[in-house]
């Protein structure tokens, strides 16, 4: 104990660069300087003194100092609501008072509309914990589906395979069946090895990080007024689990909602390369000043986040000081879960694919090596000051993830779940993965291009293997067994992707266990569907690939 220092006190915490690799400045980062043409950057606020006390967080391990002094509506607002309020004190109101830039008085909230109200229907309800604690021995069962599956096709089903040859003619164009076995052996690891989950994990005599503001954001365009308020909703109510949060609704102009805190990006902020999403992001990032004690939880218009899961970034936060930022898994059952049974089916490849490779990225090899999603992104604020969102890209999420991989930053994954909506129309589905496909085949990086190299042949197997059917009919040719189980293994375990997509979703919404053993045979038929959907969506982008960014109507 320091002397002089009162018995039971906490030392103020030291200064710490541990999120930063050293030096900074060595990767071209330096502290944001305000220019004519950006947004003056706004006064932080005073840090110091002990936390309010929160019933249920157990925070006295914790090195910070504190969130705010005031543990106010108005304090929770923000940095850039303590700009606002003073040039508002300092100028009449009539004379739409900002710098250069287009910061008016309006486009920021002056206190946090949060804590005024809390009498809504919540929305953000699921099974996180039951789906969280399944997932983490749900390999053993992946593993045993997996192999069992194709030992029954490759040995016990009939499928005129031949032992006495290696290789005939017909292995020429059934080749098109093991084109997708780069991604299924990819994903068959991430499958079988241990999901991690905090059980075990965490103790409260480790020590924690300090975080001083955590940023529950939702980006959104803003026309879509429905989902903006659908958000606010479903999401006001977590200010109230811990005095670190806060949450907040990003709009472009002229989209500003009263009485939420609305952040509004103004027409004429100006970046060198962002458009959209991201130039909204860079304005945000700039407004609210970002420290190393600062996070900011990434979300769609349409996601949405459950107590449970904050709780576990929080926990994230805390214990996991190796990491930078982190992803956990999305679900695509919040709205509109089976209203229509082709985009649900075709969006649960998505959710295999997060309990998958994304498993194995986040869990093993904590870098960016497969990309990052746009929604359930946990940066940490000095990851974002280093990258910047002035990037200029289609998938700019992936890109930001490469380029804080670039800079030495690392990621892990964090034990929760947020639930977003499926496309609606086959146009929206169509735009959505031809956005996908041509902005990671785009990127400047070897592995987006290896990537989207391997989405491209996934889509000629499919037309590969329909020509192999056709073909089989004609020459009726032998398959050797050790190309067959090679088959088998690929197809199974792509099939198994679906499956487990579905299921997890299903026991999310607690659906009847005798519908949730329904419907595994209706997704192993519309899977096809759905891979017929996702091939014509990689031509569309092939022939006609998007000029712009497109927004999705959901």
């Amino acid at each position: 104990m320091q002397q002089g220092m009162p018995a039971g006190a906490r030392p103020a915490p030291p200064m710490s660069s541990q999120y930063r690799p050293a030096p900074h400045v060595a990767h071209g980062y330096a502290p944001y300087q305000p220019t004519p043409n950006r947004m003056a950057a706004p006064p932080s606020l005073d840090q110091q003194g002990p936390p309010p006390q929160v019933a249920a967080w157990d925070d006295s391990a914790s090195e910070s100092s504190g969130t705010v002094v005031d543990d106010s509506i108005e304090a929770r607002a923000g940095p850039a609501a303590s700009q606002t309020l003073q040039r508002r004190r300092s100028t009449a109101p009539t004379t739409g008072a900002g710098v250069e830039g287009g910061d008016k008085p309006g486009n920021v909230p002056t206190r946090s509309y949060a804590l005024l109200e809390d009498d809504g229907v919540r929305t953000n309800l699921g099974n996180t914990k039951l789906v969280m604690a399944l997932l983490s021995e749900w390999w053993i069962l992946s593993l045993i589906v997996i192999v069992g599956g194709t030992y029954l096709m490759t040995f016990r089903l009939p499928q005129f395979y031949v032992d006495d040859e290696l290789w005939n003619v017909g292995c020429y164009w059934k080749t098109a069946w093991i084109l997708p076995l780069p991604y299924t052996l990819i994903c068959f690891f991430g499958l079988i090895l241990p999901f991690r989950t905090p059980k075990f994990l965490y103790d409260d005599s480790l020590p924690k990080r300090r975080i001083d503001n955590l940023y529950i954001l939702t980006v959104t365009k803003g026309d879509n007024r429905d989902a903006v308020y659908r958000s606010w909703n479903a999401h006001k109510h977590l200010e109230r689990l811990h005095p670190c949060v806060r949450v907040h609704v990003l709009t472009d102009e002229p989209y500003f909602f009263e009485n939420i805190n609305c952040y509004t990006c103004p027409k004429a902020f100006r970046t060198d390369n962002s458009k959209y999403k991201a130039r909204a992001l860079e304005w945000y990032r700039q407004t609210m000043r970002y420290t190393e004690h600062d996070w900011v939880l990434h979300l769609d218009e349409e996601s949405v986040i459950d107590d449970e899961s904050v709780k576990a970034i929080l926990e994230f936060i805390w214990y996991e000081h190796e990491y930078h930022w982190g992803q956990g898994v999305i679900l695509y059952n919040q709205y509109k879960f089976w209203t229509n049974w082709f985009f649900t089916v075709a969006d649960a490849i998505r959710v295999g694919d997060d309990l998958s490779r994304f498993q194995l990225q986040y869990s093993y090899f904590h870098a960016p090596v497969f990309g990052a999603h746009g929604s359930f992104l946990l940066m940490n604020g000095a990851v974002e000051n280093a990258v910047t969102w002035d990037l200029g890209s289609l998938t700019e999420d992936y890109q930001f993830a490469t380029h804080s991989w670039e800079l030495g930053y690392r990621c892990g994954k964090i034990p929760g779940l947020v639930r977003e909506q499926s496309p609606m129309d086959l146009i929206g589905f169509m735009k959505q993965r031809r956005r996908w496909y041509v902005g990671i085949r785009r990127l400047p990086n070897l592995l987006p291009k290896i990537w989207a190299f391997f989405w491209t042949i996934g889509t000629l197997s499919l037309y590969g293997t329909i020509a192999s059917v056709i073909l089989g009919f004609i020459l009726p040719l032998g398959t050797p067994r050790w190309f067959g189980f090679l088959k088998d293994f690929s197809f199974v375990t792509f099939t198994y992707l679906y499956q487990i997509g579905i299921i997890i979703q299903n026991m999310d919404k607690k659906l009847n266990p005798l519908l949730i053993i329904l419907l595994i045979p209706v997704t192993f038929i519309l899977q096809f569907v759905a891979c017929i959907m996702e091939a014509l969506a990689v031509m569309y982008g092939i022939i006609f690939p998007p000029a712009d960014f497109d927004v999705i109507k959901k």
